[in-house]
């Protein structure tokens, strides 16, 4: 029988020194290998403070300009333009004025591979697939997700083939020891986020005691355990909202919230709408009305980090 081994310590002891980032969830879109959405800005000052995750982006602008930063490194992105993000890596957006852009994260969580944003030749091609994907997600015509996955699959082997960095120049990662198993815990939370998961059943799943793997998520993740996981529940919520004619209670049972009272104060809390109104503007195709609600909430979340 395999023994595991508990891990407890005190982890400012061997953190104090690293810098610490906001780990953010991306739930790929329902049945697709990826998410993809519309990013933007608001007219005025805008900025989406330093944060990383387990996937590749790819933010590609269609309106405006924004002041984009790799780490510490500033990248000015025009219209017409984008930028690769590889798994892990810190990245910020700084905006002073109108912009429109397209999003898409693909989890890499089994394929380690890192990628060149920097100048090609297929750029253009690369930018054209993009927005292709963005049209049929509009449009939502029969069928539309077996042409987003078609047109996907001859984007990610654009990145593969085009735009991948050969072995041999990987001399740097930008994760460490303790990201590198919080990415493994945060990968078993979206697979299980409808289970009823506790802090100490998570721990004793990775071999941790419960008071290290909280402190591991406050100082690697900078985000609480519990609102991590109910960040991945309200991504798959907010599909059932949109997609289904379930009722709230049954969404909230289906996504791991104990009963719909429960779902329906911490939605408000986190969106400032109880999930019936954003149902209700859902229909009224009201959702560049609820997209800056959700900047807004996210932005107020992030101040509280």
């Amino acid at each position: 029988m395999e023994q595991k081994i508990f891990r407890c310590g005190i982890l400012g002891m061997t953190m104090k020194e690293e810098k610490i980032y906001r780990q953010e969830a991306v739930v790929p879109d329902r049945g697709l290998p990826f998410k993809l959405f519309r990013f933007e800005g608001a007219d005025g000052k805008y900025i989406c403070e330093a944060h990383q995750h387990s996937c590749v982006e790819i933010f590609a602008l269609r309106e405006g300009k924004v002041d984009f930063y790799l780490g510490d490194k500033k990248y000015v992105l025009p219209a017409g333009k984008f930028i690769i993000v590889n798994s892990n890596e810190v990245h910020s957006i700084h905006t002073s004025g109108r912009n429109e852009a397209i999003v898409l994260q693909i989890p890499m969580e089994k394929q380690i591979m890192r990628f060149s944003g920097e100048k090609k030749e297929e750029d253009g091609k690369l930018f054209a697939l993009l927005e292709k994907m963005y049209r049929q997600q509009i449009r939502k015509e029969y069928g539309y997700e077996l042409l987003m996955q078609s047109i996907f699959y001859q984007l990610k082997y654009l990145l593969v083939t085009a735009y991948r960095i050969p072995e041999e120049k990987k001399d740097y990662y930008p994760g460490n020891t303790h990201s590198g198993h919080l990415e493994r815990i945060t990968g078993y939370l979206r697979e299980h986020y409808a289970e009823e998961i506790s802090l100490e059943t998570l721990a004793a799943t990775f071999g941790y005691c419960p008071t290290y793997l909280s402190k591991m998520f406050r100082q690697y993740g900078r985000i609480n355990y519990k609102d991590y996981l109910r960040s991945i529940r309200f991504e798959h919520a907010l599909r059932e909202l949109e997609e289904t004619d379930l009722t709230i209670g049954e969404i909230a049972l289906k996504n791991g919230f104990p009963n719909s009272q429960a779902f329906s104060r911490l939605f408000r809390e986190k969106y400032g709408i109880l999930p019936t109104e954003y149902q209700r503007r859902q229909k009224e195709n009201d959702s560049a009305a609820f997209l800056m609600i959700q900047i807004q909430a996210e932005s107020s979340l992030l101040g509280r980090l």
